[in-house]
């Protein structure tokens, strides 16, 4: 019996962390988050403070994390016209976990290099 509860009790974690995963996982949706979260709306803005990302690879993530509702897209009928990428406030549940991420990252690589 005990057996069988560690394994609904694994099911009931993992489903939930791969929900997550699902979201926010790959090499650019983190950067784009924390980009847009630190003030950055426009697209060149965002493309130039993640090193490495292409305007194409950029514009495929916005799109994903729009339909997730985490990013939202404002066009402003200006002249010319302009298109800004502002966080849904939904977006601030992720806080706790970029911070969780980075401190684990932080001290991850002090245990690995020491203070380099």
């Amino acid at each position: 019996m005990a057996a069988k509860k560690n394994y609904q009790c694994c099911i009931d974690t993992l489903k939930p962390v791969r929900d997550t995963l699902e979201v926010i996982n790959g090499k650019w949706k983190l950067p784009i988050i924390i980009s847009v979260c630190g003030g950055n709306e426009r697209f060149t803005d965002i493309q130039e403070s993640i090193p490495g990302i292409t305007p194409k690879v950029l514009a495929k993530e916005l799109k994903d994390l729009e339909q997730h509702q985490l990013i939202k897209r404002l066009v402003l009928e200006d002249y010319p016209v302009k298109i800004l990428y502002k966080p849904e406030p939904y977006t601030q549940t992720l806080s706790p976990i970029i911070e969780a991420l980075k401190v684990w990252g932080l001290n991850h690589r002090d245990r690995l290099f020491g203070n380099v």
